[in-house]
């Protein structure tokens, strides 16, 4: 069987477990049964022979597994790990946290009298849908996932004849069934924005807008208007105005119910025959809304790759910023270290005519310790050594994300320090901030604010003392920020202490215990919520069963910390850098090369924002990780 990625069927369903949209592919479909038929003659004493479901079920069908799953489960996603209410059989038996992800379905057949397994389904969870996609893959594949859920044993043996995570890895259908997963979740939930690439100012809001409106081809494909794809974000004020005028014409497909005349629209051009061909939304709408005419004629010696249906004129350039995201956990104590850890990617926008092919060697590889790195399908990867690795790949049309990548911190933390709060009464908090921002930074980075929020999401707060050594304070009902930076008043070459201490009054506690407990519990919880009461049959959720074996030892909430959820308590750091890269990653513009060779200037711009930068409350509980010993 082919290793590319097909689909057999894809399947949307609502909060209710209803499919509220699917979409079958009889061609692959074909494909499945003719190599189940293979299979079955093949081997006729296999004792999971009848594991193998060789036809798709029907929308009720599929409805009834997915809910019973769920109820079986303990939520949409699954345990991921053996607990003592897992059933041999279930996902959650394999014991992996991979089955989170990546589920099977139990079809009952009543006219068969058994249960059928449906595997692989990637699971997606955007907003209020649930996608399932179903990739064509072989079926000693479903059959080897079977035996993986009748197996005794429990764990993932990296050594063992076979485990999910090798059989995994021998299906890359699972990679394009994901893509198509969020490019769908996209759509349904109206998220269809292009990455941001962000350029030098230009000289005037008129010359951005030509450099905007051009960058498509808009005066120079044709004569009719194309459609503008992603704004470029520029560092003068007066752009966001313009941006904002030519991101409207995007269509907005959020601003309704689900659309199924888009998403059909979508999948008949992105996804023919169930074989993913170009998943970018705002290709499939520019050629929809247009069509070509007589003036965009395909080069007669190049061969014009689908992700590039319009060929660009006009002024050219190539466009690079690396965005990184930069996740800590701050403790300040001796027992348990601090963690650090980037997530980063590069976008690129590529205003070149004709079909070129642009390369460049990434440089700080070892120096920035990647530990994941990921590229576009237009991308190409001939070359690789300790500190280098070249790239050449043929851009597509509009923003892009080129690479994506995830580091460690090459620097230290931008924002070090203690976060400090104990109770001095049931409704008054004492607390203390010792902070250093940009220590051993130095220019060109730039820290352009940087804000720091205590919340509260189980007290109201009243109001409260205190003078920070810098910066501005306000609070809003179950929070106070710290307006350490501004926007405006950058640091940048030196380093700074700011401190701040004080007292939080809070409204009077109120003592009904369970209610607000559930409260909480129910507002903690993450896209895996499923806002249901409890089962008939006292299954747990499982992000209650962890976070009860996890901290098990901790005394109910009182007075130590009664306003946040299970005696935690921590603050928010949120910032932007700009200037460089914290993982070490970046791009030399002298270095990038263009073939067929264009005078094309290329311009690189870095930043750098604060994912979840917590810092927990050094006298109060805290979770923590334990890192493993090889």
């Amino acid at each position: 069987m082919a290793t590319d990625c097909s689909v057999r069927a894809l399947w949307i369903l609502n909060n209710l477990d209803a499919v509220v949209f699917s979409r079958r592919f009889p061609v692959v479909e074909k494909r499945w049964r003719a190599a189940c038929r293979s299979e079955n003659e093949s081997s006729d004493d296999d004792p999971v022979k009848y594991t193998v479901f060789s036809s798709l079920p029907s929308d009720s069908e599929l409805s009834t597994a997915f809910s019973e799953r769920k109820r079986r489960e303990g939520s949409v996603r699954g345990f991921g790990i053996r607990v003592a209410q897992s059933r041999e059989g279930s996902d959650s038996w394999v014991d992996d946290p991979v089955t989170r992800h990546i589920i099977g379905l139990c079809i009952n057949k009543e006219e068969e009298g058994e249960n059928n397994l449906l595997w692989p389904l990637a699971l997606h969870i955007k907003g209020p849908y649930c996608i399932l996609i179903l990739p064509l893959v072989e079926p000693r594949h479903v059959k080897a996932y079977a035996r993986l859920c009748k197996r005794s044993d429990c764990g993932n043996p990296v050594m063992a004849d076979e485990n999910l995570s090798s059989l995994l890895l021998d299906l890359p259908s699972m990679t394009g069934a994901f893509m198509v997963a969020h490019a769908i979740g996209e759509i349904v939930t109206g998220d269809v924005v292009e990455p941001e690439v962000v350029v030098s100012a230009s000289p005037s809001v008129g010359g951005l807008l030509d450099s905007l409106t051009g960058s498509i081809g808009i005066s120079g494909i044709s004569s009719r208007a194309k459609p503008v794809a992603a704004p470029v974000a520029s560092s003068t004020p007066s752009s966001g105005a313009v941006m904002g005028a030519l991101a409207s014409d995007v269509p907005k497909i959020g601003s309704r119910l689900l659309d199924k005349d888009a998403l059909r629209s979508f999948i008949s051009s992105a996804i023919p025959f169930g074989t993913p061909l170009d998943l970018n939304y705002s290709s499939i709408f520019s050629i929809k809304a247009n069509g070509f005419s007589s003036l965009d004629i395909p080069p007669q010696d190049l061969k014009q790759p689908a992700w590039k249906p319009y060929l660009y004129k006009g002024k050219q350039r190539l466009l690079f910023t690396i965005y990184e995201t930069l996740h800590a956990a701050m403790y300040d104590r001796d027992d348990i270290p601090d963690s650090l850890s980037v997530s980063g990617q590069i976008n690129c926008r590529a205003e070149l005519e004709g079909l070129p092919d642009v390369s460049f060697p990434m440089v700080g590889l070892s120096t920035s310790k990647i530990e994941a790195l990921s590229f576009h399908p237009c991308a190409q990867v001939p070359e690789q050594n300790v500190d280098k690795q070249a790239l050449m790949f043929s851009p597509p049309l509009g923003s892009f994300v080129l690479v994506r990548y995830q580091a460690t911190c090459g620097l230290g933390p931008p924002v070090k320090g203690f976060y400090q709060l104990s109770m001095v009464s049931e409704d008054e908090g004492a607390f203390l901030f010792k902070l250093r921002l940009m220590e051993g930074y130095k220019s060109p980075l730039t820290m352009e604010f940087c804000n720091v929020t205590m919340p509260f999401p189980r007290r109201r707060v009243l109001s409260f003392d205190g003078t920070p050594s810098i910066g501005t304070v306000s609070n809003a009902e179950h929070s106070v920020e710290w307006k350490i930076i501004t926007s405006g008043r950058g640091l940048s070459g030196k380093s700074i202490e700011a401190t701040f201490s004080g007292t939080v009054r809070f409204a009077p506690w109120q003592t009904q215990r369970l209610t607000s407990f559930r409260s909480g519990f129910e507002g903690a919880m993450d896209e895996d919520s499923d806002n249901e009461t409890e089962s008939t049959n006292n299954v747990v959720n499982v992000e209650e069963f962890l976070m009860e074996k996890m901290s098990k030892d901790l005394p109910p909430v009182d007075l130590e910390e009664p306003f946040s959820w299970h005696a935690y308590n921590y603050a928010k750091v949120s910032f932007k850098i700009a200037g460089a890269s914290l993982s070490g990653m970046s791009i030399d513009p002298k270095s990038v090369s263009i073939y067929p060779a264009v005078k094309a200037p290329v311009e690189l711009s870095t930043q750098v924002t604060s994912g979840d930068y917590i810092l927990w409350n050094t006298l109060g509980k805290c979770p923590s990780a334990i890192t493993a010993k090889v």
